[in-house]
């Protein structure tokens, strides 16, 4: 009795304590604590997430308080009722009462509506604004030039139409401006120049037109700039070269022209350069083999020309060059000792390089060599990650015609020294399916759907002789081709536009984002692999699929690769970037879609407490439809060339 009467005093104590620090954080501001029932009321927040007659400071997710006042909102990752999911709108007019709030986040949150007026009249303290993938769209407000705090403005992957305010130079505090993946237009207003403090610039995949503003050359913080997949053009300021922070420029699928600048020399912090796909010329390695600290490296398909200089293979840091679909010409290198090719991807394809093989070139993690003139024998030690195609090498298979390999080498009076060149081989279907599509739309024309059932059949009974004959010739082949080591050639390869994968990730930051492939981070089991949820650094949500070789062949993995390098349309699910650093374990990164599979909502009628997607109506599956057509239309008639496809998902 004596030990329970001692005790009493301390349990009333820490009661009493309890309560107290409880009530402390409290909001201070009634109308603050009205605007945020109004705002759980007119977004339609659980009462999970925003729990009702408890302390928002304390007990509401993604609320921060600061002696008690709202500093930040986070919708990110919070789930609507099921009344709030029938008619998500862009409801935020309760957010003017919170006059110190700091921040704002409700990427992945669906707010489909235009950005309010006042929104950047009546948040002077707001430093961060992120409104990724929140299906926004209409223009961007020129009133939003009145955050004049704003250091943090992301307003990707929506559909934002218009032009960009020239506003938005009078952030001056700006640090990141993020408008990629939208439908704005015109020109970049030379405006942005003003943003000293600004040190990441995404402008990509949009429809800006004109060129890069002069003025750019003064943004001295800046260290990364994304401007591909617009239809900019001109010629590449020489400005540029003024930004020595700069890590990361990417400027490729435009259609910039002219020769680069030499002042990009004075870009000496660059490790990262993507000008593919322009129409850039001239000889580029007299620049970039002065950027020592490049690492990463796309030319593709431009006019480029010149020799692969000396001065190349001294560049240490570079694990990553595409120089394909240009005119380079000259020999290859010996790279026996010449440079560390332990971890590095090449492709030299569709060039104009000439001139024997030597070795090394087994130290490579994959080279494309494939549509060049290289003669001679290819090196013993070649690996499958090595692609000879069409060349005039002597003892491979798929390589040029005696008559154009000698064409060749004659007009530039240089002695071809191949004895026996390889037999061509079979011309492929490719071609003779131009002739056939031609005269199926002629047939067509005239005999209707008769003649569509006849070509149909005499297309059945081609394609059937065809592999038959294929079948015959192919076994023919294999018992002429060499056997390499273990009495298996490796099969063909697949040549793969990697510039078109997105961002290169680490095996790290795959490992970091997944939490290790943790259970918890694993959403379902595919055909070729697991996926996964990653959450890299940032916050940025993406989805990970981790391919999984005894479901899925290299082989068939890398067609997938050049077929996601290839697909650029909006009803497809963005590829964000892979990583290719372990020849055993392969990922690629998908853009993370927060509504979740369709097949949850065809086929569920949930019920009210239900976390999951309520079951879609028949306006909105007849949508899913059209859109599903849409994107098969593209695949068939307007991705060049037209993808040939199993199932779709």
């Amino acid at each position: 009795m004596e030990v329970g009467f001692k005790i009493f005093p301390l349990l009333f104590f820490l009661f009493v304590n309890s309560v107290l620090t409880e009530t402390v954080p409290r909001l201070s501001s009634n109308s603050e604590w009205r605007a945020l029932r109004d705002l759980r009321s007119s977004l339609g927040i659980r009462a999970k997430d925003w729990p009702r007659k408890t302390n928002p400071c304390l007990n509401w997710t993604g609320i921060k308080c600061q002696n008690g006042r709202v500093i930040g909102i986070n919708l990110s990752g919070l789930r609507r009722t099921r009344e709030g999911k029938l008619n998500p709108l862009f409801a935020i007019d309760s957010l003017p009462a919170f006059t110190l709030l700091s921040s704002f986040n409700s990427s992945g949150f669906l707010l489909p509506g235009s950005i309010p007026e006042w929104l950047g009249q009546r948040l002077s303290n707001l430093q961060i604004l992120d409104l990724r993938s929140c299906s926004i769209y209409g223009s961007i407000p020129s009133t939003i030039g009145g955050l004049s705090r704003l250091r943090h403005l992301y307003l990707s992957d929506n559909s934002l139409t218009g032009l960009i305010p020239a506003a938005l130079g009078s952030f001056f505090s700006l640090s990141t401006l993020d408008l990629s993946r939208n439908q704005l237009t015109g020109r970049i207003p030379n405006d942005i120049s003003a943003l000293g403090n600004l040190t990441n610039l995404d402008l990509s995949s949009n429809y800006l037109s004109g060129g890069i503003p002069i003025g750019f050359g003064s943004l001295s913080s800046l260290k990364v700039l994304n401007l591909s997949n617009n239809s900019l053009g001109s010629s590449v300021p020489a400005q540029m070269g003024n930004l020595s922070q700069l890590l990361v420029l990417d400027l490729g699928y435009n259609s910039f022209s002219g020769s680069l600048p030499e002042d990009l020399t004075g870009l000496r912090s660059l490790q990262r350069l993507m000008i593919g796909n322009n129409e850039l010329e001239g000889s580029p390695f007299d620049i970039l083999s002065n950027l020592t600290k490049l690492e990463y490296i796309v030319l593709r398909w431009n006019y480029f020309s010149g020799e692969l200089l000396d001065d190349l293979w001294e560049m240490s840091h570079m694990r990553h060059l595409d120089v394909a679909g240009n005119n380079f010409t000259g020999t290859f290198p010996d790279l026996k000792a010449s440079f560390n090719t332990s971890n590095a991807v090449f492709n030299f394809s569709d060039n104009l390089l000439y001139g024997n093989l030597f070795s090394g070139l087994e130290n490579f993690q994959s080279i494309d060599l494939s549509n060049n003139y290289f003669q001679g024998l290819a090196p013993n030690d070649s690996r499958s990650s090595i692609i000879f195609t069409n060349n005039c090498l002597s003892s491979v298979p798929r390589q040029r015609k005696s008559e154009d390999c000698n064409k060749f080498y004659s007009e530039r009076g240089l002695f071809f020294g191949n004895e026996t060149v390889p037999k061509p081989s079979e011309p492929p279907l490719v071609k003779p399916a131009k002739s056939r599509k031609r005269l199926t739309y002629i047939m067509v024309g005239l005999f209707g759907g008769l003649g569509f059932v006849v070509i149909l059949a005499a297309g059945v009974l081609l394609f059937m002789k065809t592999c038959s004959i294929g079948s015959r010739n192919h076994q023919r082949n294999a018992n002429e081709r060499p056997v390499r080591g273990g009495g298996r050639e490796p099969p063909p390869k697949v040549n793969i536009d990697l510039s078109g994968l997105g961002e290169s990730f680490s095996h790290e930051q795959i490992l970091e984002a997944t939490c290790n492939f943790s259970d918890e981070n694993l959403i379902k089991h595919g055909h070729s692999g697991d996926i996964f949820l990653g959450m890299f650094e940032g916050g940025y949500q993406a989805v990970i699929k981790k391919v999984d070789f005894c479901l899925l062949s290299e082989e068939s993995y890398m067609a997938e690769l050049d077929l996601l390098g290839k697909i650029k349309h909006p009803r497809f699910v963005p590829l964000l970037g892979h990583c290719l650093e372990n020849e055993s374990e392969m990922y690629l990164v998908y853009k993370y879609m927060p509504n979740g599979d369709l097949s949850n909502s065809f086929y569920r009628s949930p019920n009210f407490e239900d976390e999951s997607l309520q079951s879609l109506d028949w306006i909105t599956r007849l949508k899913i439809a059209i859109g599903t057509a849409e994107a098969l239309s593209y695949l068939h008639h307007e991705c060049t060339p037209p993808l040939v496809h199993r199932y779709s998902s």
